[in-house]
């Protein structure tokens, strides 16, 4: 038996057939996002989102940051060539991040420091906010030579005198509210040429407060290394690969862009049709568009002979 286009057999085979297919059209545009195939690449480091430019792992974010910023076990980190910092915090409105350097000291616990410096050419700079204290100077200290003008004697000696207030500087050897001729509020941008190199400048231990919460008593001061991130970095390319649901990245060999799809799968463009699923706003408009040629072969079929 032949069947006819107008025939009522032919028209319910073809409601049958288009009733499925509108079944697994909706069931594969409604599925969940699945997380990044990646074992490098995440969305997060322990709490902390991580955005472009940043990433997680080499190939991750803008290959411009990838050798400041990783993640290592849930903990994301800042590096330089004066160590390995732990980053508590990032701003993304201010292009800021936040790092600790675990023997810079504080008012509750001083130690002898190293040194820190932000390498040249790196895309990171101090943040303004920054204050830094050196603790402990030698009197021959270079930051003492009268002919330079290297510590804040102003307002910087308040600051002095309220870490030497400290019960954690006997931790370096100095009784509490020793002279502060051994302090000196510092101007790192300034002396970048002698940096905070603290052998070199003969002092042993150093502090960075980023925010007095209350003058007059520094166990309520905020300690930590503001940094300032360039912001030049976004583009057209990572905001269309974002909205497709990948992450920004870039290959290894010749650091050009690259999307990582939620299959693991990398592209130079999006992914969109890359076999990831769709969610969202993204699926409201895929099925809104099978809905609308549903209804124009709904009409023909329901049609009269």
């Amino acid at each position: 038996m032949s069947l006819s286009p107008t025939s009522s057999p032919f028209k319910l085979i073809t409601i049958s057939l288009f009733l499925l297919f509108l079944q697994n059209s909706y069931a594969n545009a409604a599925l969940p996002i699945i997380p990044i195939n990646n074992t490098t690449c995440q969305t997060t480091c322990g709490t902390i989102p991580v955005k472009y430019p940043f990433g997680t792992g080499y190939g991750c974010g803008h290959p411009a940051f990838s050798t400041y910023i990783s993640c290592n076990h849930g903990t994301l980190l800042f590096s330089t060539r004066t160590g390995t910092y732990t980053i508590s915090s990032i701003d993304y409105p201010s292009n800021t991040i936040m790092v600790n350097d675990p023997f810079m000291s504080n008012c509750s616990s001083m130690q002898n420091s190293g040194s820190f410096g932000i390498d040249s050419g790196s895309p990171f700079s101090l943040g303004k906010e920054n204050i830094f204290v050196l603790l402990g100077c030698s009197t021959t200290s270079p930051v003492f030579d009268p002919k330079e003008d290297l510590c804040d004697t102003g307002s910087g000696t308040r600051v002095c005198r309220g870490l030497y207030s400290c019960k954690g500087l006997n931790d370096i050897g100095l009784p509490q509210h020793a002279p502060i001729n051994t302090c000196c509020v510092y101007d790192y941008e300034s002396n970048a040429g002698l940096g905070l190199d603290l052998p070199k400048l003969q002092c042993s231990s150093y502090a960075s407060v980023y925010e007095f919460v209350d003058q007059g008593d520094p166990m309520k001061w905020k300690f930590g290394i503001s940094l300032v991130y360039n912001d030049s970095y976004d583009s057209d390319d990572c905001r269309n690969c974002e909205d497709s649901g990948g992450l920004c990245g870039f290959e290894s060999l010749d650091k050009s862009f690259a999307c990582i799809c939620r299959n693991g799968v990398n592209t130079t463009t999006n992914c969109f049709g890359r076999g990831y699923a769709w969610s969202g706003a993204t699926a409201l408009k895929k099925f809104q568009t099978m809905l609308a040629i549903g209804g124009i072969m709904l009409s023909w079929i329901l049609s009269p002979f």
